[in-house]
């Protein structure tokens, strides 16, 4: 939560090891931290490829996310049972100097639960769309995506 909530995407390992105050999750509840449940946590998340750790110029270690930390920390709370009843499209076209975010957004975008329906058009049920934009945001292509949300689909004699 320390580092979702971290505006330069880190935080110094100490101050979470170390300095063993309450920590405030934002929704009225402070937890006490316990040192050897935050080193399993740690270790499980870095196992997972969430976070990793990295020494900086002073010698102090930071516990950085990963890409694929905060594609799980962006999409972790996704409602996969119930659909609102809209559709959403995704129409991109990113440049071939872009190809491993490219890939990246591919991957992603089935990961997520779209479908491929064209070469660059994916589709999905799934009420994320606030989320997909700050994901491109974050990728920076968004002069190269567009998303779409609609309740009509299928051949237009039909909507």
């Amino acid at each position: 939560m320390a580092l979702e909530k971290a505006a330069d995407g880190y935080i110094r390992f100490e101050d979470v090891m170390f300095n063993t105050h309450y920590y405030y999750d934002g929704s009225g509840w402070e937890y006490p931290l316990n040192k050897s449940s935050l080193s399993i946590a740690i270790k499980r998340l870095r196992e997972k490829g969430y976070i990793k750790e990295e020494k900086i110029n002073s010698g102090e270690i930071i516990l950085k996310l990963t890409d694929e930390g905060r594609t799980q920390i962006l999409f972790s709370d996704v409602e996969t049972d119930q659909w609102d009843g809209k559709w959403r499209v995704v129409i991109f076209d990113i440049p071939e100097q872009k190809r491993l975010i490219r890939d990246l957004f591919r991957r992603n975008l089935k990961k997520w639960g779209f479908k491929h329906f064209q070469k660059s058009v994916w589709i999905s049920k799934k009420n994320i769309t606030d989320k997909l934009f700050a994901y491109i945001k974050d990728l920076g292509v968004e002069k190269w995506v567009w998303v779409f949300e609609s309740d009509k689909y299928g051949p237009s004699d039909k909507i």
